[in-house]
């Protein structure tokens, strides 16, 4: 069935990751060459050579786009879903960056994009996570993609905490952390430390334990329509931090609570008919490469 077609696209790219500027250009050129209407976000715009382009702020780039497409690895696409969800605005990632799980467009591949401006595009919807700090009678928030994770300070020390879901205790723990991912992001952190590859649609989280002290600590996977409070325990001697998808990173203190709820508006992902997600995990992750020999 064709979907929405778009003709008002926005750019965003990140600085530092190779070969942004060389396909933002290309990507300006064919979008134009298909009648789009092209906005560059602003800090983007220093990416490319001086040339008659519209920039746009991050602060007002939803009033300017029908589709946001990012250009750049799974990191930059995690600082435009910032932008993107709270608007509803479409989301096509074009991956320059090492995996891409959620960049998946080749940027060899731009012809890709002429299908989806015309409507023919696989639309998919990601819930995120809200984080919630409660400090001294101020509360704090953030919002993640991928994950929640609670790591320690600036000293290598366990931390003591306790782990509750919906107010029933799950168990105490003593570790050097805790991840809480979505299924976006069970192919991320949360893999590294051993937890399970969480199909995209599923409405679960995933809470990895990270290097606990009682080695039976496992993974487990919850409902997301649950809150999860972390009770950071009041004799810890440090104080941890609460890092959302790894962009901002916030200090809590011992006798803190964080509470992590899914987050109300969800995350809408654009890709090309040919997408195939265990595609994606068998070339992201090798499963096909073959041992040589001798």
């Amino acid at each position: 069935m064709t979907e929405r077609h778009f003709k008002k696209i926005a750019l965003i790219g990140r600085e530092g990751v190779p070969g942004v500027s060389e396909t933002l250009v290309a990507l300006i050129e064919h979008l134009h060459a298909a009648r789009c209407h092209v906005v560059v976000e602003e800090n983007t715009s220093h990416l490319l050579p001086k040339q008659s382009i519209t920039t746009v702020t991050a602060e007002t780039l939803a009033q300017h786009t029908e589709l946001l497409i990012v250009v750049g690895g799974d990191g930059s696409l995690l600082n435009a879903a910032r932008l993107a969800v709270d608007h509803d605005i479409p989301v096509l990632g074009i991956n320059r960056g090492r995996l891409g799980f959620l960049t998946d467009v080749h940027p060899n591949e731009l012809g890709q994009i002429n299908a989806i401006l015309q409507g023919q595009y696989i639309r998919e919807f990601r819930f995120l996570l809200q984080a919630q700090f409660k400090q001294d009678g101020i509360v704090a928030r953030d919002i993640a993609l991928n994950d929640v994770v609670l790591l320690p300070g600036d000293i290598a020390q366990m931390i003591d905490f306790d782990v509750f879901v919906n107010q029933q205790l799950v168990c105490h723990h003593r570790a050097d952390g805790m991840i809480i991912a979505t299924p976006t992001g069970s192919t991320a952190y949360a893999l590294s430390g051993g937890g399970p590859i969480l199909y995209p649609d599923l409405n679960v989280i995933v809470l990895v334990p990270m290097f606990p002290h009682t080695l039976s600590s496992r993974p487990i996977v919850i409902n997301n329509n649950t809150t999860i409070t972390l009770n950071i325990s009041k004799n810890n001697e440090i104080s941890p931090y609460v890092s959302c998808d790894g962009l901002n990173r916030t200090a809590v203190s011992p006798g803190d609570e964080i509470i992590i709820q899914k987050y109300p508006k969800q995350l809408q992902l654009i890709h090309s008919l040919s997408y195939n997600y265990f595609h994606t995990l068998r070339t992201k992750l090798h499963w096909e490469k073959q041992a040589t020999r001798n």
